[in-house]
């Protein structure tokens, strides 16, 4: 019997995914467990591997089609069996101007070369041929970095030149542009949240000058010591996680069967993408010590921009810290990510004058915007929440930076 490649479920918000390129071609062996499709989704690039031993006996979902969760990708059979299994159900799948049958077009690059699932989408979507360039990966693999300043050059040397910067630019007509599949999955789960939840946001301001002065102290000596720039958010996720154990309410969702606390603290950090928002997750962050905090946030990070993240570190969140300081923004009211209780938004840390025991100084502010589900948190509660984190960050213990 031929076995069915399914196409996962990877996530609550996932709904579909996109066959980027096939690692087997019809009619080639493949074990268990070795990686035969590459797929892209709105958060995350994936290889599915093989279930079975055997062969590669039909592909059904051709590279560039987008297939919901549950569609039959492919049949794994024995070596006779290639070519001749017929699908018992139709295909889910959808492509511009394609249909899910229609074969694939032949790929850039030969298959002796081997590229990432984030690079080969990419090299699609303008037109490049991998093998034009010369990679500075693994083995001379081409990485993402390395198809990006292709890209760049060949538009720079291709374009016309730059424009005056107050000249600006004529709209002859109204444009239509494409709604990405990450868009859309963001806007359904906003618009999802906002339904869903009793939306609260409350502001309490912070004095980061402590925090500001041994930034600027130990700069040099941190980027030595871990190669790593030693920023505000490691600090702030830190008090987060001291908060949400004093605070469980915090650390908890809210369903028809009840209150769910979470034992396990795992923070989710928003990332800005090119494309849209990605919230990869800490788990327990409460566990860990400062220096690994900040070098898991900013191997994260890192890892979200190139979408290389795993599933596993995009679901499970139980709360999340945006820093959209980082962006220039002073105030915000972020929406909750769902199934979670509460987001904390970190404001942009600047110096302004402050009053402290009657005398005017100078000090390094920010303000901490809480938006939580006023269903089951209380103002009360929040606030005594909020205290503890900015008591946290103005009183921090520097001994468990070292």
């Amino acid at each position: 019997m031929p076995i069915e490649i399914i196409m996962p479920q990877m996530g609550e918000s996932i709904a579909e995914g996109k066959v980027v390129t096939w690692l087997k071609k019809v009619g080639e062996p493949v074990a268990k467990d070795e990686p035969l499709v590459a797929i892209s989704t709105d958060k995350v690039d994936v290889e599915i591997p093989s279930p079975a031993d055997g062969v590669l006996a039909q592909i059904v979902v051709q590279e560039g089609v987008t297939a919901l969760v549950g569609a039959v990708l492919a049949y794994i059979g024995e070596a006779s069996h290639a070519g001749a299994v017929s699908p018992d159900r139709p295909v889910v799948g959808r492509q511009e101007g394609v249909q899910a049958a229609t074969p694939a077009p032949e790929a850039a690059a030969p298959a002796t070369h081997w590229f990432s699932p984030a690079v080969l989408e990419l090299a699609k979507e303008h037109g490049v041929n991998l093998t034009q360039i010369r990679g500075t990966g693994a083995d001379g693999r081409v990485t993402k970095k390395d198809l990006l300043g292709f890209i760049a050059l060949r538009a720079q040397t291709a374009a016309p030149p730059p424009r005056a910067p107050l000249e600006p630019l004529p709209i002859a007509e109204d444009r239509i542009l494409p709604i990405s599949s990450m868009r859309k999955a963001i806007a359904e789960h906003m618009i999802r949240s906002q339904r869903t939840a009793a939306h609260v946001t409350q502001i309490h301001e912070v004095d980061m000058t402590a925090i500001d002065r041994y930034r600027q102290v130990h700069h040099d000596g941190f980027l030595k010591q871990i190669g790593i720039t030693l920023t505000f958010l490691p600090f702030v996720v830190k008090a987060v996680a001291d908060g949400l154990r004093a605070y469980p309410l915090i650390n908890a969702s809210f369903t028809r069967e009840g209150i769910i606390v979470k034992h396990a603290i795992n923070i989710g950090i928003a990332v800005a993408l090119e494309e849209g928002l990605i919230v990869p997750v800490l788990r327990e962050a409460d566990k860990k010590s400062f220096l690994t905090l900040t070098k898991q946030l900013a191997d994260l990070a890192v890892r979200a921009r190139d979408k290389r993240l795993s599933l596993e570190e995009v679901h499970e969140g139980t709360f999340t810290v945006n820093n959209f300081g980082a962006l220039g923004t002073m105030i915000g009211t972020p929406i909750i990510v769902q199934p979670q209780a509460a987001i904390l938004g970190l404001g942009r840390v600047v110096k302004r004058p402050v009053v402290i025991d009657d005398a005017i100084v100078i000090r390094s502010m920010a303000y901490l915007c809480l938006s939580y589900d006023h269903r089951l948190i209380d103002g009360a509660y929040a606030s005594a929440f909020l205290n503890h984190v900015r008591a946290t960050l103005e009183g921090f213990d520097f001994s468990i930076v070292r």
